[in-house]
């Protein structure tokens, strides 16, 4: 049932990390947009 799982959470981890990376380089083009 474990290996099942695994595959799914990494996956699903993956793409978190994927999204909050975009989200942060979205939020960091804002406040260079707003400083410059």
């Amino acid at each position: 049932m474990l290996e099942k799982f695994l595959p799914h959470a990494m996956l699903k981890a993956k793409y978190n990390l994927e999204l909050m990376i975009r989200t942060l380089k979205n939020d960091w083009a804002i406040i260079y947009y707003m400083l410059s």
